[in-house]
C-alpha cells in the first residue's frame, strides 16, 4: 500500500471510531434539520422552498464539528513533523487528510440528506438535485476547512476560531447548492450547480498547497 493510501484508510478509520467526530456530526446533522420544520411549522410548499437552504447550512456547520481534529492530533502527537520530513509530500499528505475527511463525514451527509429531506415534502427530481449538490460541494466544505485547521494548528482553543474563517468561505457553496435545488424545484436554468462544482473543484485543487503551507508555517 503507498503511503498515500495508507494516511488515507488511517485517517478514515480515526475519524468514524468513537470519539472521531464523524457520529457527532451526522447526529448535529440529523438533528439540526430535524428540529427546523418544528418552528417553521406546517406549510409543505415553505418548507420546500427552505429545504436546500436548510440542509445545506446544517450539512457545513456538521462537516465543522470535526475539522479542528484534522491536523491536530497528529501535531500534538509529534505524527506531522514525521509527515513533514517524509518521503511523500505535505501536499500530498493533506490531500489524504481531506480525502479522509470527505469520506468520513461529506459523503455520509450527502447520503443521509436524501432521507432528511422527506420530512421537507422535497419531490423526487429536487432531491435528486439536493443529493447531486452536495455530492459536488461538500469535497469544498473538506478542502477549505482543511485550511482552516492548518492556520489555527498552533492557537490555543484555535476551534472556536476557525468557523470564523472557514464560514464566510463557505458561502458560495451554500448559495450555488441551495440554488441548485431552486432551480429544479422551478423548473429552470441558472447554472448554479455548475458554478458548484467549479467552486469544488478550485477548492480542491489549491487548498491542499494553502494547508501544508500553513502546516510549515506552524511547525516552524
Amino acid at each position: 500500500m503507498t503511503p498515500f493510501f495508507a494516511l488515507l484508510k488511517r485517517d478514515t478509520s480515526l475519524a468514524v471510531r468513537a470519539g472521531g467526530g464523524a457520529a457527532l456530526a451526522l447526529a448535529f446533522f440529523a438533528c439540526v434539520v430535524t428540529l427546523v420544520p418544528l418552528g417553521v411549522g406546517p406549510d409543505l410548499k415553505l418548507l420546500a422552498r427552505i429545504a436546500g437552504g436548510v440542509l445545506w447550512v446544517a450539512a457545513v456547520l456538521a462537516a465543522l464539528l470535526s475539522l479542528d481534529r484534522l491536523f491536530q492530533a497528529d501535531y500534538e502527537d509529534g505524527s506531522l513533523d514525521l509527515l513533514a520530513l517524509a518521503p511523500m509530500s505535505l501536499e500530498a499528505s493533506a490531500f489524504a487528510k481531506i480525502a479522509a475527511h470527505w469520506l468520513a463525514t461529506g459523503l455520509p451527509l450527502t447520503l443521509l440528506s436524501a432521507l432528511l429531506a422527506v420530512l421537507y415534502n422535497l419531490p423526487v427530481a429536487p432531491t435528486g438535485a439536493l443529493v447531486l449538490s452536495l455530492l459536488v460541494g461538500t469535497p469544498a466544505v473538506s478542502a477549505i476547512g482543511a485550511i482552516g485547521a492548518a492556520l489555527t494548528l498552533s492557537i490555543r482553543r484555535g476551534g472556536l476560531i476557525l468557523p470564523l474563517i472557514v464560514l464566510p468561505l463557505l458561502a458560495p457553496a451554500v448559495i450555488f447548492g441551495s440554488g441548485a435545488v431552486l432551480a429544479v424545484l422551478d423548473a429552470m436554468s441558472n447554472g448554479a450547480m455548475l458554478l458548484l462544482a467549479a467552486f469544488s473543484l478550485l477548492a480542491v485543487v489549491l487548498s491542499p498547497f494553502a494547508a501544508a503551507a500553513s502546516v510549515r508555517l506552524n511547525l516552524g
